[in-house]
């Protein structure tokens, strides 16, 4: 399972960061910051969500209220 997030795109709600640890406030941009996560487009991050934390990566998605957060599963199917 992967997750992928616009950073571009967020608001700055915070409330994937209340959702799963992988989030944290980036306060001086007013976004959040996708821990661990790769650069793969401009301002698109990507990781590998780890075993154990399905729930909470898809709790993050869906608590985003602009739809920044995507979460995949192994064939690449868009779950979240």
């Amino acid at each position: 399972m992967r997750i992928e997030y616009d950073r571009d795109t967020c608001i700055g709600m915070f409330q994937c960061v209340a959702e799963w640890d992988a989030f944290e406030r980036d306060e001086d941009a007013g976004k959040a910051v996708l821990v661990d996560g790769e650069e793969t487009e401009e301002d698109l991050f990507v990781r590998e969500v780890p075993e154990g934390a399905e729930l909470d990566a898809k709790f993050a998605a869906r608590a985003c209220p602009v739809d920044a957060i995507r979460v995949y599963d192994d064939d690449g199917e868009q779950i979240v």
